[in-house]
């Protein structure tokens, strides 16, 4: 287990991440072209399927559905890290924070390869092939975000965890300002049961919530739609997507984690 300046240095780290969140990249400069167009440009088919990420991740919500991930392969993937027998998620939670961290990063890598191919194969068709690439990356985006949270020790089956990860899938698309609004809200997530309630409960629109996440997947998608040309940059917007995501799950759950284990230091100081 790490010191508690070691946590510290840690935090910092992470803390001069988030300042770091304030440029406005190409995708999030695109997003604040008028979304009129982006209507009048996509075809009603793309757009209803793009609609049914709302539905779907609701779901998701909800229940967990069909993308609840595997908890054996995280396991597996920790074991090999650390050399201990992993049978249950709190069996994690003792591992050290850099160790959940390598980890997450590892499995970063593995995830951008997969949209990487899944965004060039279905690039080839553009526009016929899209439709089947949208719930493609959809579902290795939570599927990554749930496995770098089994790696930090928490359980996606609990409704409130996957609050926090639909509020990671939010900050990946965020401007600066939605960014630095989520960063705020989730600083104390956890903390406390009423703290939790009160994040659930901001979610009860939870269309409102993912709506940045749609419009800027939608002219991610967009560009995807020209036969041929569209391998490339289906390769290229799915791989950036999956990075991006998961440089947010590592970064916000390792906050998490520190600031737990901080707490529980300073409880075990009194």
């Amino acid at each position: 287990m790490e010191t508690r300046d070691q946590l510290l240095i840690e935090l910092k780290q992470i803390e001069k991440w988030e300042k770091d969140q304030k440029g406005l990249w190409f995708w999030e400069r695109l997003g604040r072209l008028p979304f009129k167009m982006l209507d009048k440009l996509t075809p009603k088919f793309i757009q209803d399927k793009i609609g049914t990420l709302l539905d779907e991740l609701g779901s998701y919500l909800q229940t967990g559905g069909q993308y609840l991930s595997n908890e054996k392969t995280v396991f597996n993937f920790i074991e090999k890290k650390t050399g201990q027998k992993i049978h249950q998620l709190a069996d994690i939670q003792d591992v050290p924070v850099s160790v959940m961290k390598q980890a997450a990063l590892e499995l970063g890598e593995q995830r951008k390869k997969v949209a990487t191919v899944q965004g060039a194969s279905t690039g080839i068709g553009g526009i016929f092939t899209l439709a089947i690439d949208i719930p493609a990356v959809l579902g290795i985006s939570l599927k990554t975000l749930q496995e770098i949270a089994m790696i930090h020790g928490y359980d996606p089956n609990e409704k409130a965890e996957r609050v926090f990860i639909i509020k990671c899938l939010q900050f990946s698309s965020a401007d600066v300002v939605g960014k630095q609004a989520i960063i705020n809200e989730l600083s104390e997530y956890g903390n406390s049961d009423k703290q939790t309630r009160e994040v659930i409960s901001q979610l009860q629109g939870w269309r409102e919530v993912t709506v940045t996440f749609t419009e800027q997947f939608g002219w991610k998608k967009l560009f995807q739609m020209i036969p041929v040309a569209g391998i490339l940059f289906g390769a290229f917007a799915n791989r950036s997507m999956i990075s991006d995501l998961a440089e947010v799950g590592t970064m916000l759950y390792q906050k998490r984690r520190i600031i737990e284990r901080l707490g529980e230091d300073e409880r075990g100081n009194l």
